[in-house]
């Protein structure tokens, strides 16, 4: 099967991708902390996303098609790791910029090259286009939240050959951990562990160059194309102008649901952005040791990749709905905790159950809003997409900007609040939905009776 085929090739893809670009991210914090080099680089490239998300999806993908934005978009991800060898502002925030750009439209693309897919398959088989969609974003977050299994096992393999590596040498009692880091403390400044040696960061980057290079690689080689353009126009039709294709993702936001679902997407950018960022180096780094960052992470990534398979057939049965609310109640569970535990060396499970409970919700927020967007929003896919990057990387951009200013206790109460407001937001596209559904079946079958009615006044 082409389709299934396809998918396979581009879930790897990602997987390669981000084994790379994953494993780097959650060590950019730890790694690069002098005068917050890397939380800002991060926060370029998400600030980069964000003018990527309205100026360039649409455009590139109909000039080069789907699977050369892919290409494209990979190879710009590959230039962060080069710019990791030499980690300076000179570097690194260069090539965070070329990585934003090169972002959105690469999720943007993804999105619409697995939805399309599923609607062809569902067409030809004659399912449900939403089934086949799920249980290809199902598929695909499976494969690729592994890739926070390998880049992160890579780096904790890497430097766990450094035994100094990490450890915390300023606060035997680790009353700066957790929830009390602030900006003012010894640790928050970026003093308080040990970095492991330049030769084991340089084979690291070799390692993530690598898989990076092989993910270009494979979409160059094998994946098929899908011309969307060629088959969806009409003969006779002419194409959007470059100005309104420009626009397109702007106009978009005049669809209400659309703008009731922006606080859900930013939501997915905080909560990724807290557990990359700030859980790995205020509870992790500061209490274990960075050689532990990979092995915590690895929990967070092997659970993630599980449930997003999971879930993508779970939601047939159980619908969407719940799984929402499921998630938001493991989340604020997880972030109530977060605010009252003090981490400490001796409680070693606990480091690991937290990243695999924000798994579990991570995998739905994942799996159902790309979901979700695909189906709400079928007739304009491109757009809603990169409406989708655009607002998750805006959620990005907040967490990994105010990061070296506020303590962590004050992040933990944002990013609840951020939550509460997502799942209201997203309660009333789901109340709207309702009405309509419901506001057609009227309809549909008043018609009915009246032809019916109809049918029965004729004479014989």
């Amino acid at each position: 099967m082409k389709e299934f085929k396809n998918i396979l090739i581009v879930s790897f893809g990602f997987l390669l991708l981000f084994t790379a670009f994953g494993g780097l991210q959650t060590l950019q914090s730890s790694l690069n902390s002098d005068e917050g080099l890397g939380v800002a680089s991060l926060s370029v490239i998400y600030g980069a996303l964000i003018i990527s998300s309205v100026f360039v999806p649409s455009i590139l993908i109909k000039k080069i098609g789907l699977k050369w934005t892919i290409f494209a978009s990979m190879c710009c991800h590959v230039t962060y790791s080069l710019g990791n060898f030499y980690a300076s502002w000179y570097t690194l925030i260069p090539t965070s910029l070329i990585l934003g750009f090169g972002g959105a439209p690469l999720w943007a693309a993804k999105c619409t090259y697995l939805t399309e897919s599923g609607n062809r398959y569902a067409e030809k088989k004659g399912k449900l286009p939403k089934d086949i969609v799920n249980q290809y974003f199902g598929l695909f977050f499976l494969i690729f939240q592994s890739s926070g299994v390998w880049g992160n096992l890579i780096s904790s393999l890497i430097f766990g050959q450094d035994s100094l590596a990490g450890l915390n040498n300023s606060f035997p009692d680790y009353s700066q951990c957790g929830p009390n880091d602030c900006p003012g403390s010894n640790f928050g400044n970026g003093t308080g562990s040990i970095k492991p040696s330049q030769s084991l960061i340089y084979i690291l980057l070799g390692v993530y160059t690598g898989s990076g290079v092989l993910a270009v690689i494979l979409i160059a080689v094998f994946l098929d194309t899908i011309n969307l353009r060629t088959d969806q126009l009409k003969p006779g039709t002419k194409e959007e102008s470059f100005i309104k294709k420009t626009l397109a993702t702007i106009r978009h936001l005049k669809d209400k649901r659309q703008c009731l679902l922006i606080p859900l997407t930013m939501y997915s950018g905080f909560e990724q952005g807290f557990l990359a960022g700030d859980y790995t180096k205020s509870y992790v780094t500061c209490s274990l040791g960075i050689h532990f960052v990979g092995y915590v992470m690895i929990c967070f990534a092997a659970t993630n990749a599980v449930c997003s398979l999971l879930f993508g057939q779970l939601s047939k049965y159980t619908g969407r709905i719940f799984l929402f609310i499921m998630a938001a109640v493991l989340n604020a569970a997880s972030i109530i905790a977060l605010l009252l535990w003090q981490p400490h060396p001796n409680d070693f499970a606990v480091f690991f159950i937290f990243p695999a409970i924000w798994g579990i919700a991570d995998a739905v927020w994942q799996t159902q809003t790309n979901a979700l967007f695909g189906v709400l929003f079928d007739e304009h896919k491109e757009e809603a997409f990169a409406n989708y990057c655009l607002w998750e990387s805006l959620g990005f951009v907040i967490a990994y900007g105010y990061s070296t200013f506020l303590c962590v206790s004050i992040k933990l109460y944002i990013l609840l609040a951020v939550l509460l407001i997502a799942i209201v937001s997203y309660g009333c596209v789901e109340y709207l939905e309702y009405v309509e559904h419901k506001k057609a079946t009227s309809t549909s079958i008043s018609q009915n009776e009246d032809n019916n009615s109809v049918y029965k006044q004729t004479p014989m």
